[in-house]
Formats: C-alpha cells, sequence, structure tokens
C-alpha cells in the first residue's frame, strides 16, 4: 500500500524550509521514511535555479533590500522565481525508483494535479506546454509553475500554486526567465479571494490521486526532524 507523510510548515522562512527539506530527503534517500509532501507559504523571496541568471530579476539589490525581500540560488532546474503570502507550495520528497517513474513522468504528474483540480473544482480550462516550459498554465498566464531536483533518485523542491498571491511582486522578475508571458492567480481567475485552508485539503486530494497514494499520515514536522535533526542552513543554498 503507497503511504505518504503530509507535513504542514505553515508561513516559514525560506531557509528554514530548505533546511527541513533536506533533512526529509537525507531520510528518505536512506529509506528511514515514506514519501513525504511539504506544504507550506513563504514571506516574500527570490529563488534561482540551476540556469537562472541574474539579468532575469529586474530589481537592484538595493531596491530589493529596501522591500527586505531575499535572493537564493537553489539547485532546483528553472530559472528566477518569486514566492510569497497567499501562495500554495510544495516540496513532494518522493522516491522515484519506488513509483517507477521518470523524472519527466514525475513533473507531467505535478501538472496533472492543477490541471484536475482546476478543472474539476472550479470549471477553469488549464493545459501543460508540450513544447516549451514547464507549469501549468490558463491561456498564456502561469498559475503552477514547477522545479525539481533529484538526488539519488529521491526529489526535493517543487511547485508553487498561485491562489491569492499579489501578482504586483512578480513585476520584480522576468518569471521563469520567460518575457512574453505572464502570471495568473486562482484568486484573479474567479474573482474573489479563496479560503487557503480548503486550497491546502484540495491540493492533498489532488496529489494524492494523480500519484496513486493510498494511505495518508499527518505526521508534526518535529516528529519527522527527531529522526535527523537539522542543525544548519544548506551549503547548496546560497544567499546572494
Amino acid at each position: 500500500m503507497s503511504k505518504l507523510n503530509i507535513v504542514r510548515l505553515g508561513k516559514i522562512e525560506y531557509s528554514s524550509a530548505l533546511e527541513i527539506q533536506e533533512s526529509i530527503l537525507a531520510m528518505r534517500q536512506r529509506n528511514e521514511i515514506e514519501d513525504t509532501l511539504l506544504l507550506l507559504e513563504h514571506p516574500p523571496v527570490l529563488t534561482l535555479g540551476k540556469r537562472g541568471e541574474y539579468r532575469n530579476i529586474l530589481l537592484s539589490r538595493e531596491e530589493l533590500l529596501q522591500r527586505g525581500v531575499k535572493v537564493f540560488e537553489v539547485n532546483r532546474g528553472g530559472d528566477v522565481t518569486y514566492h510569497g503570502p497567499g501562495q500554495l507550495v510544495g516540496y513532494p520528497v518522493v522516491d522515484l525508483k519506488d513509483r517507477n517513474k521518470s523524472i519527466k513522468d514525475y513533473v507531467y504528474k505535478i501538472e496533472d494535479v492543477f490541471t484536475s483540480l482546476l478543472k474539476e473544482e472550479y470549471g477553469i480550462e488549464a493545459r501543460r506546454d508540450e513544447r516549451e516550459y514547464t507549469g501549468v498554465w490558463v491561456g498564456n498566464s502561469k498559475i503552477t509553475a514547477i522545479g525539481v531536483a533529484v538526488k539519488k533518485w529521491v526529489t526535493m523542491h517543487g511547485f508553487a500554486f498561485n491562489v491569492n498571491t499579489s501578482l504586483e511582486h512578480f513585476s520584480w522578475i522576468n518569471p521563469c526567465g520567460i518575457t512574453d508571458r505572464g502570471v495568473t492567480s486562482l484568486q484573479k481567475l474567479v474573482g474573489h479571494e479563496l479560503d487557503m485552508e480548503s486550497m491546502y485539503e484540495l491540493v492533498i486530494k489532488y496529489f494524492c490521486c494523480a500519484f496513486g497514494y493510498e494511505t495518508l499520515e499527518r505526521p508534526k514536522p518535529e516528529e519527522l526532524m527527531k529522526k535527523e535533526g537539522a542543525s544548519h542552513v544548506s551549503e547548496e543554498a546560497r544567499m546572494a
């Protein structure tokens, strides 16, 4: 029977969440825990993936500092991404060998989570871009960004779903390095603010459906972290 741990981290700084994520990753690589989905929100922050270019950050260092926005270089795929309040972020730590999936299949499954959720719950026709870009799109606007890394066949990083996200903050960057498309949010599409608690449960439901998890556990973060203390900020994430 396929089991998934759901861990809710609430609103948490990027560096703290990454520290927890990497400890969970190490435990999953040693097969000490089951696949785990971390769900959370970040304060405003920018992250640069392995292919990221600083020219896609449109604010100066001084302007970022004035806004209290940090920039982290991380080991996921993709370019620059914004995270902030009202954006539901998920970091699945999944053993791809156990699920017999390629990295491409895994990304497709994440896209399926959100195309299905948007269609079934809100009647919104969302799609993946088969030709160029990862993520989930409504028209030419991205609603869910996806950037992953895989270590020893275990995944980290994940998705960012714009629910009640402040879209004006995307003017700070060329999102994912793309200059000819836009971004959107569920709030913009439906015309009202969404209840985030309900959205967390919907994402869990559709994630389990897409990946075939049959049993859910909801351990508290500290229960998992007892197995491996997280005592340092990841060397893989350097604050620029």
